[in-house]
């Protein structure tokens, strides 16, 4: 996932201070400009699809109907399977066009039972998942003494400490694309040394004694060993042990274990363009989660918003000149194989696509939306940000992709855009138990829908593509 800082929030104060100084002292302030006359044609349309999105709860109703009823979605599992079948029905009712499912071969991982403890000083269960693609222990699990170390330089340096024991990566939580590669990556580092096992800190902020599962990798030059992820609590605790110079031993059991792959499909569905049907403006979430919690802002909720801006087109008769293709990805969490898969079936007509929005970082306020494509693009984007003024959005800020999106735009040079929420809220849930619907407001997933519809609809029915 890609996630950018926002705007400078000193430059926002000090241009209400001098705004608030000039009238204090009686000097008259240019009223704020309308925006780009080129957008003139489509402010109707663009003040209706706001004025439905922020109707109702409707979007928020569907994603807790997603989630109550489909819960998490691994890549393999039959509520993965029930949920693609329900997406591509209920796409039909909606009045898309060209529904379908195109098929993905996706791995079958299963978590199985698990669980963690501290046996010695004193017995002490432990907040813990097991990373997506860990092996599992012996069936008898196994028991180590903890080595604790704060980054991949301290393990090498203690190398010769980490044989026969369980290594605990102790990595404060900085920011997603710094932190992560203790779970991805630890385990396969520990197991160059001789670990029996890893763990690592939770990635994320310190919450509610929630650990956060995701991928682990393993590479073909060492032998993999289980891996799993703690609780910032119980990691602090093993810290202040350790450090008072007490031998800490910890006891792992898990079932986890790798099945032969298995199909499964992304979902695809259209409002095809009235003038340009070849041209295709893609956006969408990914459908699949992990076994934990019930995969609402990661990424259901992207789903939701992307698919309910094609709703409302839908519903309102508004059919743009090029077609507008949402698609609900398969097996964003533990392969990309949906994203692939699609890149792949539509390698031929990459270069048709003419911009391309994912959402697969929450909607939790303060958002906003990045952007990364040619000045060109960029200017007239921050045009048509100018109709998101009423939602408090009309800045795009730099910065815009998707794991899902992004092979079909790297192959086809596609101006990318994200919709980015707030990542302190986000991450505090993310791959947790945690990560369920009551965290997310209806007015968040209304509001996402409502700037989503709106960039969508201007990009496909302006009379010249985005350029490249």
């Amino acid at each position: 996932m890609l996630f950018l800082s926002r705007a400078n929030p000193g430059r926002r104060l000090l241009a209400l201070a001098c705004l608030c100084v000039l009238s204090a002292a009686g000097v008259r302030t240019q009223a704020p400009a309308r925006g780009a006359a080129w957008l003139e044609p489509y402010r109707e349309n663009a003040a209706r699809l706001i004025k439905a999105a922020q109707a109702d709860d409707f979007a928020w109703q569907r994603l807790a109907e997603l989630t109550d009823t489909y819960g998490h979605r691994l890549s393999g599992s039959e509520n993965l399977e029930r949920a693609v079948a329900w997406a591509a029905d209920t796409m039909r009712r909606d009045g898309l066009e060209n529904v379908r499912t195109e098929p993905v071969m996706v791995p079958r991982w299963v978590r199985g039972r698990e669980s963690g403890e501290i046996v010695d000083p004193p017995r002490h269960p432990l907040a813990m998942l097991g990373l997506g693609g860990s092996v599992g222990t012996p069936p008898a699990g196994l028991e180590g003494e903890v080595v604790v170390v704060g980054s991949f330089d301290e393990l090498r340096t203690r190398s010769a400490d980490v044989r026969g024991r369980i290594v605990l990566f102790n990595a404060p939580f900085t920011t997603y694309t710094d932190t992560v590669a203790y779970r991805t990556n630890g385990a396969r580092a520990a197991s160059q040394f001789g670990a029996i096992a890893a763990l690592v800190r939770a990635v994320g902020p310190t919450g509610l004694r929630t650990p956060h599962t995701g991928s682990v990798q393993y590479g073909r030059d060492v032998p993999p060993i289980p891996a799993a992820s703690l609780a910032a609590e119980d990691v602090d605790r093993i810290v202040r042990l350790t450090s008072r110079g007490t031998r800490v031993r910890v006891r792992l059991a898990m079932e986890a274990r790798l099945e032969p792959d298995v199909e499964s499909a992304n979902v695809v569905g259209e409002i095809r363009g009235r003038e340009r049907p070849d041209e295709i403006v893609l956006l969408g979430g990914h459908l699949d989660s992990w076994d934990v919690g019930a995969g609402a802002s990661d990424d259901g909720v992207g789903c939701i918003v992307t698919w309910e801006a094609a709703r409302l087109m839908a519903k309102l008769g508004i059919r743009p000149r090029r077609t507008v293709r949402v698609v609900l990805w398969t097996n964003e969490e533990n392969g990309l194989r949906g994203a692939a898969a699609y890149a792949t079936r539509h390698a031929a007509h990459a270069g048709q696509h003419v911009f391309a929005l994912e959402s697969d970082s929450g909607v939790f306020e303060p958002a906003s939306l990045g952007f990364s494509g040619s000045i060109a693009a960029r200017n007239l984007i921050r045009d048509i940000g100018s109709l998101l003024a009423p939602l408090g959005m009309s800045e795009v800020v730099a910065g815009g992709g998707g794991a899902d999106i992004a092979p079909i735009g790297q192959e086809g040079n596609v101006p990318m855009m994200a919709y980015l929420g707030s990542p302190s809220r986000y991450f505090a849930i993310h791959h947790t138990p945690a990560d369920t619907v009551e965290r997310i407001t209806a007015d968040e997933v209304s509001k996402a829908a409502a700037a989503i519809a709106t960039m969508i609809y201007v990009v496909a029915d302006m009379p010249e593509a985005l350029p490249k």
